[in-house]
């Protein structure tokens, strides 16, 4: 069976960092696009981040541009998301989701595969 599993949330302050990883098993995920989407309370699940399949780049939101980095390791099957100068409003949680496809894309319906998620919270 096909599963995702995030980890590395938590409580952080304002300014500081995390690094959420998703591991994935179940089949080899290398060429595809994965993403970030994140979730605050009574809000919509809206866009993060993204890689594409074989080297076809990221994406990034406005809200993260500069402070969040993706990557990801093939030899682990594992993607990551750095984050840096966090803010109370990257609060949220975090879902990595797998497509099918290697074109990243941020939309959530492209994601045929996700995680159970992870929370982030950041103190004031």
């Amino acid at each position: 069976q096909v599963q995702l599993v995030e980890s590395g949330g938590g409580l952080v302050q304002a300014g500081g960092s995390l690094r959420l990883s998703c591991a994935a098993s179940g089949r080899t995920f290398s060429s595809s696009a994965m993403g970030w989407f994140r979730q605050a309370p009574g809000k919509e699940r809206e866009f993060v981040a993204a890689i594409g399949g074989s080297g076809l780049g990221t994406s990034y939101a406005d809200s993260v541009k500069g402070r969040f980095t993706i990557s990801r390791d093939n030899a682990k099957n594992t993607v990551y998301l750095e984050m840096n100068i966090l803010k109370p409003e990257d609060t949220a949680v975090y879902y990595c989701a797998a497509a099918r496809g290697p074109f990243q894309s941020r939309t959530h319906d492209y994601y045929g595969v996700w995680g159970q998620g992870t929370q982030v919270t950041v103190s004031s």
